[in-house]
């Protein structure tokens, strides 16, 4: 389940900083730095778990199958679907469970277990963060079939609910609506260890249409007479501020709570057509109601992921034209992590246009990347190859978030101990903040090598050759790095003998 590390050792030292022969000073280099996440879809069934009515050790055991494939291609985060349609992946007393799970809504998984609280622990354990996905307004999908249960929105307020084309919705001129979204996302930030929340690209609804085949407008009549004819706005214009007020209130809400939880929006990658002008489609600004580009401005969001899901040589729908017009656009220097079509691969392109995206979001200030889904990465032998031995060669820390905390987390303390033919290198967090992950860092004959470990794990072996230099460093969560705790071989403590002994605890 953990990597193993690579590295060797030997005897103890203790120090941030020293002087390695009289004139050295040991300056570990930074480790990479990159955002490498994939989106794990709960609706329909599209990627967890793979039908509904699956025994709960099924569904565990594929939950483990993804995060463990996650970890092994040096992912560092999962973004977890949990409310697909105003239904719970988690044990919840305001929304009713999710009949992907058993089948049927409302009904809770048997023998009883909370996906979400193993996701989280899971994910933990493999070093990766869970980020919590949100659909904010969509309160049914068209594709369930079990009967919608009794404590479900459309149950207990439907004066809040619309119906739309072959949809249910919630009304987000509504204010108790927002209010109860807001509610929903911060019971789950509250009583859960997740690392962020998440929303996509649906926020009012994509057009439906008649049976005429014509687009019907959302039917929010009520709404607009009760607050949007007063506002002394336009109707679209009304629309817009409805979500805009939504999306600050999330942010500021879960800033309050947790200022570490990372809040991440993931909208459609085009804000309108001609921005840049070379761009055409379609024009989430108008249709959706989504100025997605005043909440990247407003700085209403930790990292911001547009959905770029076109190549990169299409010239009207750019995935680099696109990621540098919201680079210009990103004036608060948040996060710019662009969502990829990986699903693409295979059949539409070559691994290589996967790789050359994510090359592409290296000239940026924190690069990063999503993709969709995690089914691209669970059974694509050609992508694989082309991540593992090109884009994915080395782990990589998450990018630091210095407005949610700029102070470093303390070195940890630092032992290693030599063995006949192997050294035994073990951490303690020191006092202060908890510690999200690890890095060790060894340097051998002048050449230094990296490893991430998760925050459980305190200790591993290293072998075949003596290091010059052993550097441990903590990582706190929001991966602030600390400086870090150094040891050389100058003196040598007794052999280790609990080599065998240590290896068969773990």
């Amino acid at each position: 389940m953990f990597r193993s590390c690579l590295f060797v050792a030997a005897s103890l030292l203790l120090l941030p900083t020293i002087l390695f022969a009289a004139e050295e000073v040991i300056v570990p280099p930074p480790p990479a730095r990159e955002f490498r996440a994939a989106w794990v879809a709960t609706v329909g069934n599209s990627c967890w778990p793979s039908k509904p009515g699956l025994s709960t050790a099924q569904q565990k055991a594929e939950l483990i199958a993804i995060l463990d494939r996650a970890a092994a291609l040096k992912l560092n985060a999962v973004i977890f679907q949990v409310r697909p349609a105003c239904d719970a992946l988690y044990q919840s007393s305001l929304e009713p469970w999710s009949e992907y799970l058993t089948g049927v809504q409302g009904r809770a998984p048997s023998p009883f277990y909370d996906p979400l609280a193993f996701a989280i622990a899971e994910a933990h354990q493999r070093g990766l963060e869970l980020h919590a996905w949100f659909n904010p307004f969509r309160a049914h999908h068209f594709q369930a079939v079990s009967p919608i249960a009794p404590n479900h929105i459309s149950k207990v307020r439907p004066d809040l609910v619309r119906s739309y084309g072959k949809y249910l919705w919630l009304d987000p001129g509504e204010p108790a609506v927002r209010e109860y979204s807001l509610h929903v996302v911060m019971d789950v930030v509250k009583r859960y260890d997740v690392d962020g929340v998440h929303f996509d690209d649906y926020f009012y609804p994509y057009r439906e249409k008649n049976f005429a085949g014509l687009e019907m407008d959302f039917p929010d009549a009520v709404s607009w007479k009760k607050y949007g004819a007063k506002s002394g706005l336009a109707r679209d214009d009304w629309r817009r501020s409805n979500v805009n007020a939504f999306m600050q209130q999330v942010y500021q809400a879960i800033k309050t709570e947790k200022p570490w939880v990372k809040f991440g929006i993931s909208p459609f990658g085009i804000w309108r057509p001609k921005n840049p002008p070379a761009i055409s489609g379609f024009d989430s600004y108008a249709e959706l109601y989504a100025d997605s580009r005043k909440w990247l401005r407003e700085g209403w969001c930790d990292y911001f992921s547009p959905q770029l899901y076109w190549g990169i040589q299409p010239t009207t729908t750019s995935f680099a034209t696109l990621l540098d017009w919201w680079n210009g656009e990103n004036v608060r220097h948040r996060h710019l992590w662009p969502g990829m079509n990986s699903l693409n691969v295979g059949g539409k392109w070559q691994p290589n246009e996967i790789v050359n995206q994510i090359n592409f979001t290296h000239h940026l200030a924190d690069a990063g990347q999503i993709h969709w889904s995690v089914m691209a990465l669970m059974k694509n032998t050609a992508l694989d190859a082309a991540l593992t031995q090109e884009a994915y060669r080395q782990p990589a820390l998450i990018p630091a978030s210095p407005w949610l905390d700029a102070t470093l987390p303390a070195p940890p303390k630092l032992s290693v101990t030599i063995g006949a033919k192997s050294a035994h290198v073990q951490w303690q967090r020191s006092a202060g903040k908890p510690a999200s992950d690890w890095v060790v860092q060894t340097r051998t004959n002048g050449s230094w090598a990296t490893q991430i470990f998760p925050a459980a794990r305190t200790d591993c072996y290293v072998d075949n050759v003596t290091p010059e230099v052993v550097a441990v460093r903590a990582v706190d969560r929001v991966e602030n790095l600390s400086e870090p705790a150094i040891w050389t071989p100058k003196k040598f403590s007794p052999p280790d003998t609990s080599r065998g002994a240590e290896r068969m605890k773990k």
